[in-house]
């Protein structure tokens, strides 16, 4: 999903500094993300199961920890930013990461640096928990797109209503991308003979 936002609304900001700023972040983690999985190692976040023999453990070691600083500068940034009121609880439950899926992460990251092959990994707590909070992450997407559309319907199209601007939604819409996920997050970095039913 997105981060940890430590403000609750009646900052100063108007909705177009607000809009902003947010685009901002958004724009900077998307450019970062994009250099990083288009590099050598960091292209193992994107692999499909039978290219991720193309890869090692600790290639995705390195690309994880990398994920975490995008997302650890993310945070900082969006900390800062008090919210208008009119969008604050929007705010409030779009920029939240669960500290679930950051522990699992980063204890990914950990084991597969001394993951001996794709297999071992593959097959280790550390993996099973990613993966399981990686498919609670994916599931949180899809709720909010629907709270989302909920509120959408109580207060109008978000295209045309001062609550919340066309452009901050296509802010939102970039950085939600719930269609980004594994559709499978249990096949997950999962050798392609060690693939799920």
């Amino acid at each position: 999903m997105a981060v940890l936002a430590a403000s609750c609304g009646g900052g100063e900001l108007s909705m177009s500094d607000y809009t902003e700023r947010v685009g901002v972040v958004v724009d900077r983690a998307s450019q970062q993300y994009g250099v990083l999985v288009a590099s050598p190692q960091g292209a193992v976040l994107i692999a499909e199961p039978e290219q991720i023999e193309d890869f090692t453990p600790q290639d995705l070691q390195v690309a994880l920890e990398q994920v975490r600083q995008i997302e650890a500068e993310v945070e900082e940034s969006i900390a800062a930013i008090d919210p208008p009121d009119q969008v604050a609880e929007f705010h409030t439950l779009f920029f939240t990461f669960g500290e679930g899926f950051i522990s699992a992460q980063e204890a990914l990251a950990v084991r597969a640096g001394t993951a001996a092959d794709w297999d071992e990994l593959s097959g280790s707590s550390e993996m099973s928990a990613y993966r399981a909070a990686l498919a609670k992450d994916r599931q949180d997407c899809f709720d909010f797109r629907a709270r989302l559309n909920t509120i959408a319907e109580q207060r109008g199209d978000l295209s045309e209503t001062p609550w919340i601007p066309s452009d901050l939604k296509e802010v939102f819409s970039v950085f939600l991308g719930c269609d980004g996920y594994p559709e499978r997050p249990n096949d997950l970095y999962r050798p392609p003979q060690d693939s799920a039913s």
